[in-house]
């Protein structure tokens, strides 16, 4: 009896792990079958493809970049929200409001999913840097994240660890048939760039950052991969910048080129 083409082998599998794991750098247990299956029959149905083998080869065949980068897209995982890990914004208002070059304060957020950071860390920097120039840039592997992040469009619920004062100054409360949202205001949603950025390839030249987050993202990469791409982020990093990550991550092992100030913060030496 023939198998029903909508369940996903674990042959089927173990091709989507390689998928994601060349064009990404993420690694897929085995945990994940059930997303990677979730996620990806929407496009089987869109394509009108008959099993998973089926869309594999397509994505194989090089005729259709488009639908390789809708199941990038689909296979990245994306959870963030406003001001997660507040310690990293205490330091970053406490960075921008002693430093004196007087230059444009860069900061960029890395593997930014949907935008929650990248506006986080521009709230933080309008009020620290009282006028002073800033440029926030956010990037992402998905481009469909990356459409919503430049809207600055959210359900009203992902405020809840926004600060009062910030809640108040930078998003609209949503009216009408756009009750329960909010949007972040336009003159902040000028200061950040979103650009779409592999990790795991050839960068973007965006310049040089006084502070770069990379949080979150190393702990669905193996070791070699880790290695590879903070060596990529942190060609970015000023001398004398810093460098913050994930609360459940670290750096043994894989730089050397940063010196750690405190948990999950690092320093670039001058």
């Amino acid at each position: 009896m023939p198998l029903d083409p909508y369940v996903l082998s674990d042959k089927d599998f173990g091709n989507f792990q390689r998928f994601i794991f060349d064009a990404a750098g993420i690694t897929l247990t085995s945990a994940k079958k059930s997303l990677v299956c979730g996620r990806l029959a929407k496009r089987l149905h869109a394509r009108q493809v008959e099993s998973y083998a089926d869309y594999f080869r397509l994505l194989q065949s090089g005729t259709d970049p488009v639908e390789v980068q809708s199941a990038v897209d689909l296979l990245t995982t994306n959870e963030t929200y406003f001001f997660r890990e507040s310690k990293h914004f205490d330091l970053l208002e406490r960075l921008a409001r002693t430093d004196t070059s007087r230059q444009t304060y860069r900061v960029w957020s890395a593997a930014c999913s949907t935008g929650e950071e990248p506006y986080s860390i521009a709230m933080v920097l309008n009020e620290a840097l009282s006028g002073r120039a800033f440029e926030v840039v956010g990037t992402d592997i998905s481009t469909r994240v990356l459409v919503r992040a430049r809207t600055g469009h959210y359900p009203e619920q992902r405020a809840r660890l926004i600060p009062m004062p910030y809640l108040k100054r930078y998003c609209l409360k949503g009216q009408g048939e756009h009750e329960g949202t909010l949007l972040i205001t336009r003159g902040l949603r000028e200061k950040i760039r979103f650009v779409h950025a592999n990790l795991n390839d050839t960068l973007p030249d965006m310049g040089l950052f006084d502070v770069i987050f990379l949080r979150n993202v190393m702990i669905y990469f193996n070791n070699d991969t880790r290695r590879n791409v903070v060596a990529r982020v942190l060609a970015h990093l000023k001398p004398g910048g810093y460098f913050c990550i994930g609360h459940s991550e670290s750096l043994n092992d894989v730089t050397r080129e940063v010196e750690q100030v405190a948990p999950s913060v690092y320093r670039k030496p001058l």
